[in-house]
This record gives structure tokens, C-alpha cells and sequence, in this order.
């Protein structure tokens, strides 16, 4: 699935995972381990529907209202469920790659024990596209040399041969872009030549 694949009726009541310190990027990829009853039935609602969820990053001192609605940033990743695994014991693992960038519109009125939004894509701007096309090559030239001394540097390699220059960004800055608040810059960066 692509952000343009999403359904407007999944931007209209958008699941949430809130996590500390967590960012999902577009073309990332994110293992959850899901074990809290409210989240459980976060990924049952999500596996048995459409396969999508957000990550919502907690903003700091979450810790003093945890268990209700903390407050989170309002730039969130949308990821699809790429696999799954439910344990014997009702806990899952999932592994959730990222497809768009959002704004929280608005969170609505609890329904389920899991939190949901009202979420907005958020939409490249490219302000000189023959730079644009530019960066993206010396990216790639990048990536071609980074791939030899990682390893499995040539899936990396393969990834952002494929995209446009945006997603050519954000599969790099989701594979080497470890700082939360790194990251979180990026989520809501809507500027490829930026990113």
C-alpha cells in the first residue's frame, strides 16, 4: 500500500500506538511488540481491517497521565502491517512499514480502549525540482558506496534507486537517522531537498 492507496475513511478515524522516543519515517520499518490490552485490541481491530496504524511519538513527561491520553506530537507516521504474529498468550509482534506522513487534525472522542484521529497527509514541496533531481543523484552515488561497506547495504541500495527524490530521502533517513528528535524533524520536514 501507498499514501495514495489510503482511504480517506482510515484518515478520518486513524488508529493510534502512542510510543516514548519512537518516530516511524516513511519507508521505515518498525517491530512492535504489542502487549498492553488496549493495544491488542488496537492490532486485532488492525489486522482484521485495513492493516494501518499510526505512531505518535510521546511528548516528555508522558509519564504523569500514561495510562490515559498523554499528550504526543502532532506530525505522526503512518505504517502498514507488513507481518504479524499473535502469541499464545494474546501478545502480538508486528513489523509496520511506513507509507505517509501526517498531521493530527484531531483526536476523537474515545470509542475503544485505544486512542484515534482525524489525520491530514502531509504533502511534498519542491521549491527548485532541477536541484531536487540533482540531490537525489549524488544521494543515490551515496547510497552505492555506502552499501558496500554495510551490510545488507544493497537492499538499502535497491530501495532508494526506486523511488521519487522524496522517498529516496526517507529511506535513507529511516535506515541511518537514530535520534528521536532527529527523526521527528524529519516526520513532519515536508521539503525533499531538506530532508
Amino acid at each position: 500500500m501507498t499514501r495514495d492507496e489510503l482511504h480517506p475513511r482510515v484518515l478520518a478515524a486513524l488508529p493510534v500506538f502512542p510510543l516514548p522516543d519512537c518516530v516511524l519515517l516513511p519507508r521505515g520499518l518498525l517491530p512492535i511488540h504489542v502487549f498492553e490490552p488496549r493495544y491488542r485490541e488496537l492490532a486485532r481491530d488492525c489486522l482484521a481491517g485495513e492493516r494501518v496504524m499510526a505512531i505518535a511519538r510521546l511528548r516528555a513527561g508522558y509519564e504523569a497521565d500514561y495510562h490515559g491520553r498523554p499528550p504526543v506530537y502532532p506530525h505522526i507516521g503512518i505504517g502498514r502491517v507488513i507481518d504479524s504474529e499473535e502469541q499464545k498468550d494474546g501478545r502480538f509482534l508486528i513489523i509496520l512499514g511506513g507509507i505517509a506522513r501526517a498531521d493530527i487534525v484531531e483526536e476523537l472522542a474515545p470509542r475503544r480502549a485505544y486512542r484515534e484521529v482525524r489525520a491530514r497527509l502531509l504533502v511534498d514541496t519542491v521549491a527548485d525540482p532541477a536541484l531536487l533531481r540533482a540531490g537525489r543523484d549524488q544521494l543515490v552515488a551515496l547510497c552505492d558506496h555506502l552499501a558496500q561497506l554495510i551490510e545488507g547495504g544493497g537492499a538499502l541500495r535497491d530501495l532508494v534507486r526506486a523511488g521519487q527524490p522524496g522517498d529516496c530521502a526517507d529511506a535513507v533517513a529511516a535506515a541511518i537517522a537514530r535520534d528521536p528528535d532527529e527523526r521527528q524533524d524529519l516526520l513532519k520536514c515536508v521539503c525533499p531537498q531538506t530532508r
